[in-house]
Order: structure tokens, then sequence, then C-alpha cells
């Protein structure tokens, strides 16, 4: 039997039971509705429901609730009323399993990539480079792949940028026109997003793809949750991280076909972060990363407060739809409740555009995708809670799940190897090295180029896992977008 989540039941009196089928979960979908109409324990219900299947889960915290599905839930009046309402007998409160991530490294577990696996496009985007200092920005990896220079965090891009900025003439006339107020404006945004924190994120150890699709001894999926209250001040860096993540997914999973369940659910929050002020080229490629995805076994759940914040080239990709309330205060308003009330497919018992605003806290308009793929009429559904604590958790028992986490100690420290910074501080050492003559009756010393190129081979070699279709010494591979908008793979 194909396994499902029970999303809630309908408001009508026959209380039918609304279920998402666990085959069509990598069909993707969307969690929609006004501040304060029950998002996100609608997420909280997915992701727990996902779970309990089988399923890792990754997703943000944005506002520090999403945390209360590490702990059991908390019998209320309240909830016994909505448990007899949607008659449900067998309610049992109880924790998921759960993983906690932070890019600064506090509420949870650090979160670090290279500046090379960024590569230049999402770096650029996440410094807010214009197309002039984009350019310079991708000269600058450019070299760095050329001379062998490893990129791992920021001191080391601020190297080669020192490095291209003393050797301008020559860079320009190999690779093209470098400004020095272009490096400059690019070292004054590497200082911007220093200063927010951004070199947290920056450096090794990595985060390993296989440590967000963990499952517990007894088949339940790990979830992975995304510390954000402070990330998602910054929008540029939230997106452009959960954007590198889900290229990264795209770029190390294997096709998997249509599976019995995803290998993976990913959670967007605040989904209009990742669409705001982006250019047409990154929406297109993100748009076919969202479809392509779906056959590596990962679905991934929008969430937003209007249905239009996501592209319509996007939008038709999400099948499995949740629309909580929209209130009609101003014309954008009036407008979202139509474009909602379109995206379904009909109901001739339902006016959807008359109840979307009149939705109370809790219900939703609900449309999935049937076991063989095809849409569903919208329905009007009560949702059933989690078992979970729908709120935040404390400190203390934030600090218990950490220390029992199954990749404790893993990334708590970070690693500084010998990387561009080390290699281009050594450089006039090694030279003048080089160039002094040897004592009589020894041979003379090999060129340091040459040392530093074996270093870069043992370096490369144990981030082989982590570096698709290498060339040492010539170009680093980067994610998924950098390939298709920054070149070509080699």
């Amino acid at each position: 039997m194909t396994p499902s989540i029970l999303l809630g039941k309908t408001a009508s009196a026959d209380r039918r039971p609304v279920e998402l089928a666990a085959r069509i979960g990598n069909r993707h979908g969307l969690v929609a509705g006004a501040t304060g109409t029950g998002k996100t324990v609608t997420l909280m219900t997915l992701a727990e429901g996902f779970s309990r299947i089988g399923v890792p889960v990754f997703m943000a915290d944005v506002k520090g609730d999403v945390a209360g599905l590490a702990a059991a839930g908390i019998t209320s009046e309240k909830l016994q009323a909505r448990l007899a309402a949607l008659g449900i007998a067998d309610y049992a409160a109880a924790a998921n399993p759960v993983v906690f991530w932070d890019l600064f490294g506090t509420s949870g577990h650090p979160v670090r990539a290279t500046v090379s696996e960024i590569g230049p496009l999402l770096l650029g985007r996440m410094l807010e480079l214009n197309e002039t200092q984009a350019g310079v920005l991708e000269i600058a990896f450019r070299l760095a792949d050329d001379e062998g220079l490893l990129l791992l965090d920021l001191e080391d891009l601020r190297a080669v940028l020192a490095h291209v900025a003393d050797q301008r003439k020559q860079v320009s006339t190999r690779y093209g026109l470098v400004s020095a107020p272009s490096i400059a404006a690019i070292q004054r945004a590497l200082l911007r997003l220093e200063s927010d924190g951004g070199h947290h994120f920056f450096g090794e150890p990595a985060l390993e793809i296989a440590d967000l699709m963990r499952t517990t001894p007894d088949g339940r999926g790990v979830i992975g949750i995304l510390a954000a209250e402070n990330l998602v001040l910054k929008p540029r860096l939230y997106s452009t991280f959960l954007l590198w993540l889900l290229s990264e997914l795209f770029e190390q999973l294997p096709e998997v076909g249509d599976a019995d369940r995803p290998r993976l659910v990913f959670v967007f929050d605040e989904a209009h972060l990742l669409f705001d002020d982006s250019p047409p080229a990154l929406r297109q490629r993100v748009e076919q990363v969202v479809r392509l995805i779906r056959s590596k076994g990962v679905g991934v759940y929008f969430c937003s407060q209007f249905p239009d914040d996501v592209p319509g080239e996007v939008l038709g990709q999400l099948g499995n739809r949740v629309q909580h309330a929209l209130r009609a205060f101003t014309p954008r308003d009036q407008k979202a409740v139509r474009v909602a009330a379109e995206t379904f497919v009909p109901n001739p018992a339902l006016d959807v555009e008359s109840l979307l605003p009149r939705l109370a806290i809790g219900e939703a308009l609900v449309s999935t995708l049937s076991a063989e793929g095809v849409p569903a009429p919208v329905d009007h559904v009560v949702i059933a809670p989690p078992r979970c604590r729908m709120g935040p958790i404390t400190p203390a028992e934030r600090h218990e799940v950490i220390a029992a986490s199954p990749v404790r100690g893993r990334y708590d420290q970070p690693l500084d190897r010998d990387s561009a910074a080390e290699a281009l501080a050594r450089r006039p050492s090694d030279i003048a090295a080089a160039q002094a003559p040897a004592p009589a009756g020894q041979t003379p010393r090999p060129p340091a180029r040459g040392r530093e190129r074996q270093g870069l081979m043992e370096t490369m070699a144990k981030q082989a896992a982590r570096t698709v279709g290498s060339q040492i010494g010539r170009q680093i591979v980067r994610g998924l977008l950098g390939s298709l908008l920054g070149g070509r793979r080699r």
C-alpha cells in the first residue's frame, strides 16, 4: 500500500480525509496565505508526516517556532476540540528526530561551503555586484583555476583579488579589462558580507549532502532545521544559500525515476526573497532546477504570503497546493485572491474566490495530485494538528537536541587548510629561494610552482567527492547554476 500523509479533513459534514500520496511528494508544492492564518502549522504537519513515512526533510525556521518539531506536543483544550472536530482518535503527542543547523554556528551545527563551491554567479548575487563587477569576480575565479589556487574561504578570495590587482595589466590582457574601482567595490562588498556574519559560512569542513538525508534506526526521516531568525534579515545571503543547496542536491544526487516516496523534501520559506530583484536568466535556471530535480527524488515546497510571489514558470511546477486565507484589503490583495482562485481545479460545491478571504485560522483550500499525478478538485480543509509542539523550544531543550545529534563533532570546529591565501603569501620567498644559487655539492631546489601543484593535487583529491568533474590545476567546477550561467563543464 502506498503511504500517504494526512493533511486534514474536509470542512463539510462528511469530514472526508484529505491526504498527500507519498509517491507524488516529489511533484513539489506551495503553502501560501496571509500572516497568522496557519502556514507554519501546515508546514510542521507536512514535515512531520514526511518524517513518519521515512522521508528526510530540510527546512528553514524564520520565526523560531518550527523548532517545536523537536519536542512532543502539549495537550490543550483548543487542541482537544480540534481533534474531536476532525474525528482523530489515535492522536499521541510525540517529538520528531531533528538536527539543528545554523550558518552562524550558534543555534545549531555550523553550515559551511567553500568559495569555490558557491561560484562567481551566486557569490556575485550575494554581494549585490553590478554586471561589470560580477565580470571581474568571474575573472578572479578563472585566474585562480588556471594558477592552481584553491578558494576555500573569504581570505582566499581576498588574496586572489589582491593578486589580480597587482597583476592588473597582465590579467586584463589575458582575460579582459579589469579596473581598480571594480576590484575595490568587490573588496568593500566582501567586508559588508563579513560584517553580516557571512564569513562563518565560507570554509571547511563543508556540508555533506548525505547529512541532510538521514533516517533513524526505526525508519523515520530526520528533519534538518536551519535557524534563520537572523539569517532572513539578510535576504541575499538567505536566498542564495538555499539556492546553492538546492543546486548541490541536483548536482550530486543520481536519477531515481518514479519511487514510492521522495528521497528528500526541501522547504523554501519566504520564497519571495529568492525571486525579488533576480535577473531573468536566474529565474529561468531556477525553473529548470525545480523541474528537473523531481527526477532526483527531491520535492520542493515553497512557502510565501501570496501565490504570485512565485513566478508563473515556477508556480506551474507546483502540483500540491495548500492555500490559507488571503485578506483582500488592497488592490494587490484582491488580485492575489483572483490569481489563487484561478490556479485550482474547480469544485462545483465551492465558490473559491469568495471563500478565500473568509477562511478561519487553520483552514485552507487544498488541491493535491492523485497517486496517478492528476490534479484533484480543490477542497475546503481543516488542517490536522501535528503531534509535536506548536511553538518554540527553550535554549536548554535545543542544547539537548544538539548534544544528541548524529553529526555532533563533525562540523563544530573549523578547518583551515593550505589554500590560495597561503600559496600567494609564499610566492615571494619561494621565488627568491628558487633563484638563489645552490650550495656546493647540493642539487638545486625544484621550482615552487611544482610543489604548489602537488599540494593542490593532494587537497583536490581530498575534495574530489565535493567537486564534481574537477580537472586538476585547470577549472574547479562550480555548482549547477554556475556551470549553466557562468560557462560549461569540462
